[in-house]
This record gives structure tokens, sequence and C-alpha cells, in this order.
């Protein structure tokens, strides 16, 4: 990637300030037009923008100055930058080697049994195939469907273990989990709660019933016992 000046029109402020550069050293270094440099130079333009120092941000050095402003045929050039910044990567379908490409479908049927929770285009990005090929072993239709075998795609070597990860971690967000639907199970409704405390006072009251009609029965037969007594006496 080219290495682009930072703030064209604040160094070209600061520029114009600060040294003896012409109008079309600055214009070119600053990819500007010199009648607008020389605006910058009379104070028609850029009023309100502060001059940034291109030697502090490490885009320019000072005998790159120096050199220039002795010879105006010199054109100013970009110092190398201390820091480089690798590219980032466009992001694009999976590349799958040769050798490799005939896994694909036993590693589609391996996540589609094994992960029902991801979607198309997770296996496609996984093992860089086409929907159609991920249909086709879903509704058991491909062409060779009678002798595919379930694979691990990362024994495979189509992804890493990372990236399954990551996309199986994707797909379950909001779903719940395997204990937590056990321990739902496990729990009661409140309904379900009612009324079995409902059931448990029932009895409650059932055998407080039973236990007062014993008393009372046996208050009952308890004087009948006494007056045989007496007569017997």
């Amino acid at each position: 990637m080219a290495q682009q000046l930072l703030m064209p029109k604040a160094t070209a402020v600061w520029l114009v300030d600060n040294t003896s550069l012409s109008f079309e050293q600055i214009a070119e270094f600053c990819t500007l037009h010199p009648l607008e440099v020389k605006a910058i130079a009379d104070g028609e333009s850029a009023q309100g923008i502060k001059g940034m120092d291109p030697i502090i941000t490490g885009q320019l050095t000072r005998d790159e100055i120096v050199r220039a402003e002795k010879d105006e045929k010199h054109r100013l050039k970009l110092a190398p930058p201390k820091v480089r910044v690798p590219e980032a990567k466009r992001k694009g379908p999976r590349y799958t080697p040769v050798s490799k490409r005939q896994d694909r479908p036993n590693a589609i049927l391996w996540l589609v049994r094994n992960h029902p929770e991801l979607k198309d285009p997770a296996i496609s990005r996984l093992v860089g195939t086409t929907k159609h090929t991920i249909e086709q072993i879903r509704e058991r239709t491909h062409w060779n469907s009678a002798n595919l075998q379930p694979m691990d795609p990362v024994t495979l070597g189509l992804c890493s273990q990372i990236d399954l990860d990551l996309e199986v971690e994707k797909a379950s967000r909001g779903m719940p989990r395997p204990e937590e639907v056990a321990e739902e199970e496990r729990l009661l409704s409140a309904a379900q709660t009612q009324n079995y405390r409902s059931g448990a006072r029932d009895e409650e009251e059932l055998d407080a019933a039973a236990v007062f009609a014993k008393l009372t029965s046996m208050r009952r037969t308890e004087p009948e016992e006494t007056e045989e007594e007496d007569e017997l006496r």
C-alpha cells in the first residue's frame, strides 16, 4: 500500500510558515494546487487550520527540507515509516487446496450432524463450499451420498479449531444450553407447585378430620364401659 501524507493542508500550513520552500514544492508534496498554497500564504485560505509539523510525525526529515530549500528543483519525499502496518486481508471465499477438495462433502456431513445450529453461510466459510452443495448433503441428494462418511474438518485440515469454535459460539448465541434445559425440566412450574401445595393441605385437613372423629367416638364409648362395670359390681 502506497504511503500517504497525513493531513496535507495542515502540513502545508506548517511548511509555509516555517520553511522557505517554493509554492510548487509544497503543493506537490501536499497534493495541492500551487494557487491554493499561495492562498494559504496570503491568509486567504486555511485560516482556522493549525499547522502540523511533518518532522515530529516522522513524515519528513530536517535534512530533506534543507536540501529542498537549497534546490528549487528538488522534490520532497516522504520519509520511510518507522513502523510498518500489515495490510488488512480482504475477506473472500476460503481457498481449499485441490488435494483436499474431495474431502469437503465428508466435512459438510460432519458439520451438519454434529452442529445443526450452524447455518449454511457458516459452513461455507469453514469448508469453502457452495450453498447448493450443502443443501444436497442435507437432503441426501448429493451424487455421492451413499459413500459419504462424516469427518471432522479440523482433522482434514479444511479449517482450524479456533475458526470452528468461533462459528459454533456465534451460532449458539441466544440458544438455551443443555444444562439450562435440564434444570428447567427438573424445576416444577408455578401451577404444579400450587397444585401440590393445595393437595397437601387437603390431605392435612382430611387427616385432622379423621383424628377428630376418632376422638369423638372414643369419648362416646367410655361412659358405656363405666356403666357396665358398675352393674357388675
